[in-house]
């Protein structure tokens, strides 16, 4: 426990202990032999703190009804007149009244709540005034915990997945080191194997690269201020990024949509969003094929789409391509190159950028993924005036919309993503 968590528990459990007393004077004041005097100022203060209090504090009598409950603990759904209304709350408090002090996470149903569910950190301390004989009344402290486990859970599964995508191309280029080494006398094989480490070290190279765009992404450092950007700039540089990568299988990149938008957010992100889409769809569609990219003013928002007419993905594994390493078909991720952290990239753009990606796709006819930046002040056209047709309700294209490839606005059937697709 660190020592903050430490201090902060040892006041909450000091109040808690004098808000007892205070409730064990008011039960003997019932006693006409034992009246004891008036609480005092430092007495009333301090159950003033623990209603004050944002963790939520409950004092059980050994009746199991409920003699103090903080404001906290009232909106947390838990406490209903003198009730408190969670089994595995109430086999907290026996426990503690059997065997001291305890430390649990319990789990709050949603229609408790009212927010969905949540997970609370529970402590629970007998309480010995030395005014009652024991077993006396229980305390619980009770802190909301969900997005604390939450972060802990994300953060080992990182470790575990960034071990596991840093191991295949370490251990590939140990091997391939120990190949040429044999192969010495035969420049043919040595070059061969030579091109096979540059691919595994640039495959390396750019997952140590995406690995920290990503943890600047999620917090690492301070989002730079947000400016006015030239969605054209950012939508040709992007096409630039990747084109020697299309030219290679032959595939062509046409830049359409609105012309003149002008988004609020930091170019270079922006940049590789878009970057990282395209290079979706350039990894997973045929060669000699087209893919479009383009952007069109809706309700506020600029809507830059990537189009292609690749394979598509599966319905049932679109809602997870945004997740850190993630493939559909982890067979294709040694022929394509993909770290599985692009998508990742494009959602955490998006979010620090107060907008958002969404994805559209079938399989055999392509995917549209759809970036929403918020424009500047002042800029873009009213919603629907674009030249894009409007998506229809699922969010798959308008049945008038050009189909997959047209060199269009590229808003109603984008390109598909690097780490997902089968």
């Amino acid at each position: 426990m660190s020592p903050l968590v430490a201090l902060v528990t040892g006041l909450v459990v000091g109040a808690v202990l004098v808000a007892a007393v205070l409730v064990t004077r008011r039960r003997l004041a019932e006693e006409p032999e034992r009246v004891p005097p008036d609480p005092t100022l430092e007495q009333l203060l301090s159950r003033r703190l623990v209603d004050l209090m944002d963790p939520a504090v409950v004092v059980l009598e050994v009746d199991e009804s409920v003699v103090l409950a903080n404001p906290a603990a009232r909106a947390l759904g838990i406490v209903r007149g003198t009730r408190l209304l969670v089994p595995e709350l109430l086999r907290v408090v026996r426990e503690v009244r059997d065997g001291g002090s305890r430390r649990a996470d319990v789990s709050l149903p949603g229609d408790l709540v009212g927010s969905g569910p949540r997970l609370v950190g529970v402590h629970g301390v007998r309480l010995e005034s030395g005014l009652d004989p024991v077993p006396g009344p229980v305390a619980l402290v009770l802190q909301d915990v969900t997005e604390t486990r939450r972060v802990e859970e994300v953060r080992r599964d990182f470790v575990a997945n960034v071990g596991h995508e840093l191991k295949t191309p370490v251990g590939a280029l140990a091997l391939l080191a120990e190949a040429v080494q044999d192969a010495a006398d035969d420049p043919e094989t040595v070059q061969r194997f030579a091109a096979r480490m540059s691919h595994e070290a640039d495959r390396l190279a750019r997952l140590v690269r995406e690995l920290i765009d990503l943890s600047r992404l999620q917090g690492g450092e301070p989002l730079p201020a947000l400016v006015p950007v030239d969605v054209d700039t950012v939508l040709h540089e992007a096409a630039d990024r990747t084109g020697l990568a299309a030219a290679a299988k032959r595939i062509d990149i046409v830049v359409g949509g609105e012309r003149g938008l002008v988004v609020k957010g930091v170019e270079a992100q922006l940049a590789t969003a878009v970057t990282n889409l395209l290079a979706n769809a350039v990894a997973y569609s045929p060669e000699a094929t087209r893919i479009a990219v383009g952007a069109r003013a809706r309700a506020g928002f600029a809507e830059i789409a990537v189009t292609d007419s690749g394979i598509g993905i599966p319905r049932e594994d679109r809602s997870r391509v945004f997740e850190r390493f993630y493939r559909v078909d982890q067979s294709r991720a040694s022929s394509t190159g993909g770290t599985g952290l692009g998508l990742a990239i494009v959602k955490h753009v998006a979010s620090n950028h107060g907008g958002s990606v969404s994805v559209w796709s079938e399989e055999g006819l392509g995917s549209t993924f759809t970036l929403r930046i918020p424009l500047a002040a002042g800029t873009g056209t009213v919603a629907g005036d674009g030249p894009a047709h409007d998506p229809a309700p699922d969010g798959a294209p308008h049945p008038g919309a050009p189909g997959p490839g047209s060199p269009s606005s590229a808003v109603s059937h984008a390109g598909g993503p690097t780490e997902g697709r089968p």
